[in-house]
């Protein structure tokens, strides 16, 4: 499983030219799956998140985590973070979950960060999604779990 974490001031997710959702401060995560996730790898992933100290504290050091400011996370699946770019010019994606594996390791994870805390909105997985968003910092986390099988 990758993550590519970007704390935000704002973001939104378009699809079909429509706004299907916005986010204030927090997260935006990016979210590839592989053939293979275990409940191991998700809970890794969702404790990360919630708990890594990327935002400023009274001394615009990184102390505080995305709950500690009570910001949004916008959760986006992205298969293309499993390109292979080794050999020629034409991503390989073969890495990748197929999707109807990932769709539902995609619905898993949501539901377990739901759970967990209130302020996660998503994408629509599958769907051509226009993400804007305003990097703050820039500050750009990039995370991977694999499972055992990998």
């Amino acid at each position: 499983m990758k993550a590519v974490l970007q704390r935000v001031s704002q973001a939104e997710v378009q699809i079909n030219g429509k706004p299907f959702n916005t986010i204030q401060k927090g997260l935006v995560v990016l979210l590839g799956f592989s053939h293979q996730e275990d409940l191991e790898t998700l809970e890794w992933m969702k404790k990360k998140i919630l708990s890594l100290r990327i935002f400023g504290d009274a001394e615009d050091k990184l102390n505080l985590s995305v709950q500690d400011v009570d910001g949004e996370i916008l959760l986006i699946s992205q298969f293309t973070l499993y390109a292979d770019c080794k050999k020629g010019n034409r991503p390989s994606f073969i890495k990748a979950g197929k999707p109807e594996y990932s769709e539902a390791v995609y619905t898993q994870f949501v539901k377990l960060m739901s759970e967990e805390y209130p302020k996660v909105k998503t994408g629509q997985f599958g769907a051509d999604m226009k993400v804007s968003l305003t990097n703050n910092g820039p500050v750009t986390i990039i995370l991977e779990k694999g499972t055992p099988a990998e």
